[in-house]
């Protein structure tokens, strides 16, 4: 299915893009942004092995699904606010890094019941 192949193309970006603000964080003047560099390296492996659970039917896919495209988002909104934070001293919008975890604890709580719910 597409939405599988995107979370995984998804969870591959996150992989890089985790690498690269780890490098940036090492050798640049922004070590704040390893708080980023960890989130999204964290959830890069996390979006592949949840599309790897849903295919298997260890997921209900109705519910796992959509709460691994929140994660994906969650992520990508706190790390881009962190990031945006450390070099320029500005905000994507008020309370976007707060938003961002707030929307992946709830993704992760969603994954938790759609295991529950799955029929394997």
């Amino acid at each position: 299915m597409i939405a599988d192949r995107l979370l995984t193309v998804l969870g591959c970006l996150f992989g890089a893009a985790g690498i690269g603000l780890m490098a940036l964080a090492a050798h640049g003047k922004w070590p704040s942004i390893d708080y980023a560099a960890i989130m999204v390296l964290a959830h890069a492996p996390a979006l592949i092995a949840i599309v790897v659970a849903i295919r298997s039917g260890l997921l209900h896919v109705l519910l796992a699904r959509p709460a691994a495209f929140l994660l994906a988002a969650a992520v990508a909104l706190f790390s881009a606010d962190v990031v945006l934070n450390a070099m320029t001293g500005e905000r994507l919008f008020p309370m976007a890094a707060p938003t961002g975890g707030t929307g992946s604890m709830l993704a992760w709580l969603l994954i938790g019941v759609s295991a529950l719910m799955a029929k394997k």
